[in-house]
């Protein structure tokens, strides 16, 4: 009797495994979950119907309440809403895998010794090249084109500096474009930009910002099918480091019609957020469209470039350059048409997202926003990198709502020269991401790849210690501006996904928020040394885009 009685209880607890109340097509359980909201309360389980979150809760509340398709035992590993990186060049980086990558060059020596065995495998009629940084030779200037032309006399040569703001040409790509003539006869290449001369007057063969702009106009591209190649395993990438959305910081009308060929496709899952460079062809679509989407697709912002970079002196500062007397940098787009782009905007309910790094070329597009505010007071308007910013003037990102979009590795990659540029009176407002997340209460991170690494565990690990991964310099880079682990995660999902107007559908797990999530390999910690991690499992809308399994 009591034999019957075990078996008949076993029949009944399977039956109502079998059948329970609900259904769903993925559960993940046994989880430590970071919801990134302001509760408190503990989730180890998470169900997911139809690309959406249903519910969360305990382990025991979910598994009993749910059947599903399929499970994931998390093993008690961190789960977080999918990453977003705030400011990113995916085009950018795919150009860069398909030309000579310099990333990382220890030498002028060393760079070309790349070029050489580049060409030697691609032999390529035009030879591009990415990536160089003479900070990193030891070198404060700007190099010069002499063992560039002796090495290649007769195939034009461009390689563009790691910021994308300057470029090294040889004398045949000169020669080529008619660059000398050109410059001179324009004057709107002498305004946010220059030719960089040596002591004896004669040109190095570097341009910089505007005065890049004849190159630009000559410079082929690569073949479309090689470029959505390298765009599709960019974002293998990124899904390995749990990131499942890219805020891409300018593209063209043809960038986007070669994103939406794939998103078409149904190959591009990677959420695309993009700012739109405001060329004609874009503006026209902007006033034809307004807010515009297509699945993962979302555009509603134009990029707008306010100065250079501070590396190749381009950046538009109050006062001189420390190490360059009498030269302010500069405004690479007018303040006439940056007003005429912000006015469009308020129109058409677009973002400004504006390139400001030096403290001048902050000020004024603060200033360009503070017009808007009065009209829209949730623009959401961006400034991206807000470099260096005027300790005065940092309340005006709160007093306009103005959101500060930082890229932290930026500043422990520049540690190395950033006061020879500013000097030290003016490193109190650069890099001031804590100074800037206490006046706004928000803060978005991204990566600016590829002029840094897309892996977001480094700019963690820049953000919390102010250290590079070797752990340079001993004690954190002006450490007074780190920011707490917890900011860093808000800052590259929900801050990041309300600086795209996204917080309903992404940022946080809620439910009926979209099941875009991470499960990480390693627990999320801050360590004085660089701990390295990637995602075990990325999923978007419920389905799995990245498993190491």
């Amino acid at each position: 009797m009591r034999l019957f009685q075990y078996l008949l209880l076993l029949t009944l607890l399977y039956s109502c495994g079998r059948h329970k109340g609900k259904t769903a097509d993925l559960i993940i359980h046994n989880a430590t979950v970071y919801t990134m909201t302001d509760s408190d309360q503990k989730i180890e389980a998470i169900a997911i119907k139809d690309g959406k979150i249903i519910e969360i809760g305990a382990e025991r509340q979910i598994l009993n309440k749910y059947s599903a398709d399929e499970y994931i035992d998390a093993q008690k590993r961190d789960v977080y809403p999918g990453l977003i990186d705030a400011h990113g060049h995916i085009l950018n980086y795919a150009r860069l895998k398909l030309s000579v990558d310099l990333v990382g060059c220890k030498s002028y020596d060393q760079m070309l010794v790349r070029i050489e065995k580049y060409q030697g495998k691609h032999n390529r009629p035009f030879i591009i090249g990415r990536g160089w940084d003479q900070s990193i030779w030891g070198e404060n200037e700007l190099p010069n084109n002499k063992k560039l032309n002796e090495l290649f006399p007769d195939i034009p040569v461009c390689l563009f500096r790691v910021d994308g703001h300057a470029l090294l040409a040889n004398d045949k790509l000169i020669e080529t474009s008619n660059l000398y003539e050109r410059f001179e006869s324009d004057p709107e290449l002498n305004q946010g930009g220059y030719i960089v001369y040596d002591n004896e007057q004669q040109p190095t063969g570097v341009f910089v910002d505007n005065a890049m702009q004849p190159i630009l106009d000559i410079l082929p591209d690569f073949p479309e099918a090689d470029l959505m190649r390298e765009i599709l395993e960019i974002q293998g990438e990124l899904f390995s480091y749990g990131i499942t959305g890219v805020h891409e910081a300018g593209v063209t009308a043809k960038e986007v019609r070669l994103i939406e060929k794939l998103i078409e496709k149904d190959q591009l899952s990677l959420n695309i957020y993009a700012m739109l460079l405001p060329t004609q062809e874009n503006i026209d679509f902007a006033k034809k469209n307004g807010v515009y989407s297509n699945k993962n697709l979302l555009i509603r912002s134009f990029k707008v470039y306010g100065d250079g970079a501070l590396g190749s002196r381009g950046a538009c500062l109050k006062k001189e350059y420390h190490d360059h007397p009498g030269h302010f940098g500069y405004l690479t787009t007018s303040l006439d048409r940056m007003r005429m782009i912000a006015e469009l905007c308020e129109t058409i309910g677009y973002q400004m997202n504006t390139h400001a790094i030096g403290d001048s070329a902050n000020k004024t597009v603060l200033d360009i926003y503070a017009g808007i505010h009065t009209i829209n007071p949730d623009h959401r308007w961006r400034i991206e990198h807000a470099q260096v910013v005027d300790p005065a003037d940092q309340l005006l990102f709160a007093k306009y709502r103005i959101f500060p979009s930082v890229q932290p590795t930026h500043a422990t990659s520049d540690q190395r020269w950033a006061e020879k540029r500013l000097g030290k009176d003016r490193m109190k407002g650069a890099y001031a991401y804590r100074s800037l997340l206490d006046q706004f209460g928000m803060i978005a991170l991204g990566t600016d790849f590829p002029v840094e690494y897309p892996d977001p565990f480094r700019t963690i690990h820049a953000a919390v210690e102010r250290t590079d991964i070797e752990g340079y310099p001993g004690g954190g880079f002006y450490p007074s501006e780190k920011l707490t682990l917890e900011e860093c995660m808000k800052g590259m999902t929900i801050w990041a996904a309300l600086a795209a107007f996204q917080e309903n559908e992404l940022g946080t797990i809620e439910v009926g928020k979209d099941a875009t999530l991470v499960i990480f390999d390693k627990p999320l910690r801050s360590n004085v040394e660089f701990q390295p991690n990637f995602a075990r499992t990325t999923i978007i809308k419920g389905k799995k885009v990245y498993s190491v399994e």
